[in-house]
């Protein structure tokens, strides 16, 4: 697994796979990096590995935005951005007053291994919505989007 101080690179790269979707995720130096396995159906299928922290801000870069699915389920609180191209699901994301809020899907890492990382299974299928939204608020990074 990825020490806090040492391993992990600062600033983690990822994209899809034929790079419509790109991202930097600026982690914070001593935080040790565990991947979430949501419980729901729709993760489950895609295999998605989950990572956001409050302090790590992510900036998207969207080469073409008419190549994105944006695909919303149950509450309808969150987009799943999937690449029309390719076919990759690369992250989650929520509006909030105070701007988006999103989640990486770490299988799109380039400079860093998810099987480094540790693991935690969560299920936030009871949760009522208000909940729901609070969690994105306190756990999920600030996303900037940038058009390329």
């Amino acid at each position: 697994m990825v020490s806090p101080t040492s391993d992990l690179p600062p600033d983690i790269h990822g994209r899809c796979h034929c790079g419509n979707l790109s991202y930097h995720l600026h982690w914070p130096a001593t935080t040790t990096l565990n991947l979430r396995i949501y419980g729901c159906d729709y993760c489950s299928r895609h295999g998605a590995l989950w990572i956001s922290h409050p302090a790590a801000p992510i900036i998207l870069t969207v080469a073409d935005y008419g190549c994105v699915l944006p695909y919303r389920f149950g509450t309808q609180s969150a987009d799943f951005l999937i690449c029309r191209r390719c076919g990759i699901l690369t992250l989650a994301r929520c509006a909030h007053a105070d701007g988006e809020r999103a989640v990486i899907n770490a299988n799109t890492f380039e400079n860093l291994s998810p099987a480094q990382c540790g693991r935690a299974a969560t299920d936030f299928n009871d949760e009522h919505l208000a909940e729901r939204l609070a969690r994105r608020l306190r756990n999920w990074s600030p996303l900037t989007t940038v058009l390329a």
